[in-house]
């Protein structure tokens, strides 16, 4: 298979280079990733600026394609320039941290993913459970085998897979579970400062709560120490309330 993987991390970050060296045992891999660390832009494109393209090597070799532009931008332009002919499958990661219930919404690693599904590529996005000392090579090996199992049975259209690993020895994770994603979400905080000017200024310094989420989520799923994989799509439409909402008396808007 052709693969065209991409992260939120930049190009130099360890994850993508060990998930690349897993990838490349069996695929024909093709790294386009951003030039410079692209966390927490969600699904942003840049349409203002040009997206410059550079050839990069690690450890003496051509590695990627660096593009100075967002993890969206990165599969835009794989899929429709830089690949010819375009990739079978998008996998992006492994990012740094967990990417579980309303954090799926912010990750550009999942945006890239989600990218690849508009554009009628299957995806995966792996996120790792630590910002700390991580080792990417368990994560790497299950998405290798996972990569497996979806060219074997396929996705459905416009979907696209979250998987996020435990921070542990493989010998230690307790299994994979189908998830649907919680709401976990991030826990604002800012610190305010005074820089030397007097002018106020503020560093969001907020945090992840503990992963204590009950059930079939993807936080669950950490929790138990288990690789958690669930189903996303970019269709934000909530269909249970659509006929409640259709209900409504509307007034026309030359009454208002």
């Amino acid at each position: 298979m052709r693969i065209l993987l991409t992260n939120d991390d930049g190009i130099y970050a360890k994850g993508i280079e060990v998930l690349h060296e897993q990838l490349s045992k069996d695929h024909d891999v093709v790294v386009v990733a951003p030039e410079t660390e692209q966390s927490a832009v969600g699904h942003a494109i840049t349409l203002t600026d040009p997206l410059r393209v550079k050839s990069i090597n690690r450890n003496e070799t051509f590695f990627g394609y660096a593009v100075k532009g967002t993890p969206a931008d990165c599969v835009k332009l794989a899929i429709n320039e830089l690949m010819k002919p375009p990739p079978d499958l998008v996998v992006s990661g492994i990012n740094l941290g967990a990417n579980v219930g309303i954090n799926v919404i912010y990750s550009g690693t999942v945006s890239a993913a989600t990218e690849g599904t508009i554009l009628g590529v299957p995806a995966i996005a792996v996120s790792i459970n630590t910002f700390r000392d991580p080792d990417f090579r368990p994560a790497a090996r299950f998405t290798r085998l996972l990569v497996r199992q979806v060219r074997e049975h396929g996705l459905p259209p416009y979907t696209s897979l979250n998987v996020n690993v435990p921070a542990i020895s493989e010998s230690k994770i307790r299994g994979v579970r189908v998830t649907r994603q919680g709401v976990t979400r991030f826990v604002e905080k800012f610190d305010r400062r005074i820089d030397p000017r007097e002018n106020v200024y503020y560093w969001q310094c907020g945090s992840n709560p503990p992963l204590e989420e009950d059930g079939d989520t993807d936080a669950s799923a950490l929790a138990n120490d288990c690789i958690s994989i669930t189903p996303i799509q970019h269709d934000l439409t909530n269909y249970d309330f659509l006929e409640s909402l259709r209900s409504w008396s509307f007034p026309k808007v030359s009454d208002s």
